[in-house]
């Protein structure tokens, strides 16, 4: 493919985050960035890219809303290769390239230090990456990282606490490090669907990771094959079923962690104390 041909589907992938994704995606990504005040005058952010959808994405929304202006802040494009095949690594710079994000690649041995692990190695590789790009997104002097988990990623986490980890907790729109002094993880498409997502990148034909990782590398497509079995996808299966007889259900888990009653909780903790209802109950009356 040439170089005109990849300005030409640069230009149609931003114009169409300006004018037919507006409404679905630029809208709601600049609601999060509001309402979570994730981008402030002087911030210094490494979007984080994995090679999927969803950071891709994210990568494009953010030079969108730099050409706004309505504060300043500097972007750094940030992609660490934990030990990606040689197509997998060739995809990702390939993409870069042709929605013009000008990555800066960084390599890890992740992926071979967690193969020898049987317990929870996705746990781990997610725990190990988090850290990398970190440390490197600090060295590069950025105060904040940006990863690409949506509104989808957001109410399946609330049901998987619930039924899978016995409580009720959210992914926050933005956290502090707690081992990187000044950084802060900041997640911006919060309030952006999946579909609408998927929407976007086949409109522009385009092409991403889904899976790249050691263990599932033979479910690598490009596509949303939907073929990778795990907790999650379960949850997603469970929300889609409960949609057909509910059509309000993914908006109702999402609010539910913001309209949390204290008063009709048995037991709560906040900064690492256990509250119980019982502390106060018997001076309430």
């Amino acid at each position: 493919m040439n170089e005109i041909s990849y300005e030409e589907r640069q230009r149609k992938a931003e114009e169409s985050i300006r004018k037919k994704f507006h409404k679905s995606i630029f809208s709601p990504f600049a609601k999060a960035c509001k309402t979570y005040k994730l981008i402030e005058e002087g911030d210094r952010i490494a979007v984080c890219i994995s090679g999927g959808k969803d950071s891709m994405l994210m990568a494009k929304l953010f030079q969108e809303i730099q050409k706004h202006r309505q504060c300043n802040f500097e972007l750094k494009f940030l992609v660490m290769d934990p030990g990606y095949n040689k197509a997998n690594r060739e995809m990702i710079e390939y993409n870069a390239r042709l929605l013009g994000v000008p990555i800066t690649i960084f390599e890890s041995n992740i992926f071979d230090a967690v193969d020898t692990i049987e317990k929870s190695p996705c746990y781990l590789c997610a725990r190990m990456r988090r850290g990398y790009l970190y440390s490197n997104a600090k060295e590069l002097g950025c105060n904040k990282i940006a990863l690409g988990h949506h509104y989808d990623d957001v109410i399946e986490t609330i049901l998987m606490a619930m039924l899978q980890g016995a409580q009720i907790q959210t992914m926050m729109p933005k956290l502090h490090s707690t081992n990187f002094e000044g950084m802060e993880l900041i997640r911006p498409l919060y309030l952006v669907r999946e579909k609408d997502i998927c929407a976007w990148r086949d409109y522009n034909g385009l092409q991403f990771l889904q899976c790249a990782c050691h263990f599932t590398e033979s479910c690598s497509t490009y596509n949303e094959d939907g073929t990778t079995s795990s907790k999650r996808l379960e949850t997603k299966r469970l929300i889609a079923e409960l949609k057909k007889t509910n059509p309000y259900v993914e908006s109702n888990i999402f609010r539910s962690v913001e309209n949390v009653n204290l008063d009709t909780v048995i037991e709560y903790k906040q900064h690492g104390v256990r509250h119980n209802f019982l502390d106060d109950y018997d001076n309430l009356f």
